[in-house]
């Protein structure tokens, strides 16, 4: 079994918690697993001879805010390797180990530690008065940018971006010990997170044990357990091993343990993790520069609540800022109007000086914010123009109904209905204006379909200027009882197509459908209201059967799965209807002929 690293983080939230610590560390009170023969050593800090408590409190009294009340002072981080790395020829010698293996350990420890937290690591301490050597490194979590202690934003807190700051932690960890063939445990082991606390709790567990020349020592025949324990302590020739650190025994049924579930589900863990990533980046990507770092970068400096110099008394709240200078006096918000207030600039220096402190990245995102803060302002003050249908031209309308009549096919009693309802009329242009409504309870026009009527073969079609395809549509409701709910909706492409087929169903049935029907006009599924379809039972889609109408309709079945797919024979429905109306022609004048013969 290779040996693999530990490392746990606890929060110390108060002094309190602070200077207890350090007198477990500094063995100040009485430590039953630890061995007094042996000397523990400071990798960081020896200099500093203060308490920890002292030197936590000259941190934090630097910073620009004072931590809440709920915040994390100080970090203490536990460092080690399972006994394999430190006892490669026996693990379960508890209490002794390679000097030079686990000097080398300890170098690169401290190395790592110094890398990567500088002198936010005020302590690390050594232990070598226990069952396997171990590090307490402690780090007062401070925040440069924010001026304020963040353990949160520096190991992460609860959640997915926590995990993933761990799991990141554990990553670099086991970086630095990979030269010495020390590995990294699974990943998504709950392991790999257990606390400081939690670990010497389920250590805590282990039986007292003596070893002398690699053989237990035992108890005398009538022994009382009292008298076992004083001969052992008294005995300076024997080392001391309660509780059993790291002990080979219990890092091994744990790993095995946390092993066997990270495995069954690590591949679940990997796309969650990389969903949060995705998301965390796109979630960076859209969010401003903070304004204290873009203040700082300005040459303000904070004194009494407020960003002063240059003339300049400016607030910041959020994204917001006022200048409250007396020869100033206003405010804004963002990054970009920030730099252009301070430095007295235009949009194209201010993005540049951006680009020269902050970089590509920075720069970006503050010009993102600075359009997402624009476009909110237009929003909520420019003034909206509404829908306008297109002006009616009443003279043009016989010809309009001629051609929906005559060339369409579409019978006059119901062209004349939906003129009357007001869904379709004639423009100055001769065009049939077939107006395109929302789902509401009463519904409002929102765009128009022109289809042109004029001359032979006119193939014009298109919608009128300011129509809401994604929340208008041509539609038209028949059967059942006015105050009934709808319970069947056709899908066509064309308002044409709409009226084609409902005038077929209808000379086929030869009567409304007895249940509400809602003929509707879809020519994109981008354009189609899945929520006010969702929960229709009979939905049919009755597109053309081409390419084109096939793959809408298989796209309307993704997003209504209850939805039925219908094909015409002909071409589109409005080509169905003029060939039926033919056949029915062809059969009235057979008929007609037969009775002719009849009466002679």
């Amino acid at each position: 079994m290779s040996p693999l690293t530990i490392l746990r983080i606890e929060k110390l939230k108060t002094f309190g918690n602070v200077a207890g610590s350090d007198d477990h560390v500094l063995r100040n009170r009485e430590t039953p697993n630890a061995d007094p023969t042996r000397k523990n050593v400071r990798l960081i800090g020896g200099e500093d001879s203060r308490s920890l408590e002292e030197i936590v409190k000259e941190k934090i009294s630097t910073l620009k805010h004072l931590p809440r009340k709920d915040a994390v002072l100080c970090t203490e981080m536990f460092l080690s390797a399972s006994p394999e790395y430190f006892r490669p020829d026996n693990p379960s010698l508890s209490g002794q180990w390679s000097d030079s293996l686990m000097q080398q350990w300890a170098i690169a420890s401290r190395d790592w530690l110094a890398q990567n937290y500088g002198s936010k690591c005020v302590r690390a301490e050594l232990h070598l008065d226990e069952s396997t050597p171990h590090i307490h490194a402690y780090i007062v979590p401070l925040n440069d940018k924010t001026g304020r202690v963040s353990h949160d934003a520096m190991f992460g807190g609860r959640g997915g971006q926590g995990r993933i700051k761990l799991s990141k932690l554990q990553d670099s960890y086991a970086a630095a010990l990979a030269p010495l063939g020390i590995e990294r445990g699974v990943k998504g082991s709950k392991a790999t997170h257990t606390k400081v606390k939690e670990y010497y709790q389920a250590v805590n567990s282990e039986p007292l044990t003596a070893v002398w020349s690699n053989k237990k020592l035992e108890p005398e025949p009538f022994e009382s357990a009292t008298n076992y324990v004083a001969r052992i302590q008294n005995d300076h020739q024997f080392h001391v091993l309660n509780h059993q650190l790291a002990d080979r025994a219990f890092m091994q049924e744990r790993l095995e343990s946390a092993e066997q579930r990270a495995r069954a589900s690590e591949k679940e863990r990997q796309r969650l993790e990389e969903i949060v990533r995705s998301l965390e980046l796109k979630t960076q990507q859209l969010r401003d520069l903070e304004l204290s770092d873009v203040a700082w970068e300005l040459g303000l400096d904070y004194e009494r609540e407020r960003w002063r110099g240059h003339g300049h008394i400016i607030n910041i709240d959020g994204p917001k800022f006022y200048d409250f200078a007396p020869d100033q006096q206003k405010g804004s918000g963002g990054a970009i109007d920030l730099v252009m207030h301070v430095n007295n600039c235009n949009f194209r220096q201010a993005v540049v000086w951006l680009h020269e402190r902050f970089g590509e990245a920075g720069v970006e995102r503050a010009a993102i914010a600075h359009v997402k803060n624009r476009a909110a302002d237009i929003i909520q003050t420019e003034p909206r123009t509404p829908f306008q249908l297109p002006v009616e031209e009443k003279s043009k309308w016989s010809s309009v109904s001629n051609y929906l009549t005559q060339k369409r096919g579409i019978p006059e009693n119901f062209v004349e209905l939906l003129h009357k309802r007001g869904l379709v009329y004639a423009d100055d242009q001769q065009n049939a204006v077939f107006v395109m409504r929302n789902l509401g309870e009463e519904p409002q026009a929102i765009g128009a379909f022109l289809r042109g009527t004029r001359g032979e073969n006119n193939t014009f079609k298109g919608y009128e200027k300011g129509t809401v395809r994604r929340e208008g549509w041509f539609h038209f409701r028949l059967g059942g009882q006015p105050t009934e709910p709808v319970e069947k909706v056709v899908l066509l492409k064309s308002p044409i197509d709409a009226v084609s087929f409902a005038m077929l169903e209808y000379q086929l049935r030869g009567d409304v459908p007895p249940n509400k029907t809602l003929y509707m006009a879809v020519d994109n599924p981008k354009s189609l209201p899945v929520e006010q379809l969702q929960n229709i039972p009979n939905l049919q889609v009755a597109f053309d059967s081409d390419d084109s109408g096939n793959a809408a309709a298989r796209v309307v079945k993704e997003l209504l799965p209850q939805s039925k797919r219908i094909k015409c024979k002909a071409s589109d429905w409005n080509q169905q209807l003029l060939d039926y109306g033919q056949q029915q022609q062809q059969q009235q004048q057979q008929q007609q002929q037969q009775d002719d013969e009849l009466s002679l």
